[in-house]
């Protein structure tokens, strides 16, 4: 199992695990986000901010497009 995750072959076929991860996905990156705001001069690279901010921009639409799937698969 651990060569199938190395290699990409690892799926995660279930909506309900696809919607955890990504949650937690998404929460992590906002996480990262707003903990790294300081309110006195950022001496860092600002486009490693960017990148980090458009990531999280990114994986919270996905926890919100697979949580609308989860909810939506769970009424049928």
């Amino acid at each position: 199992m651990l060569n199938q995750f190395l290699g990409g072959s690892f799926i995660i076929k279930s909506l309900k695990w696809q919607f955890i991860i990504s949650l937690l996905v998404a929460i992590g990156f906002v996480y990262i986000n707003f903990s790294s705001i300081e309110f006195i001069e950022d001496k860092r690279d600002p486009a490693i901010r960017v990148i980090f901010f458009l990531i999280m921009i990114f994986s919270v639409f996905k926890a919100g497009l697979l949580s609308e799937k989860y909810i939506q698969s769970k009424k049928k």
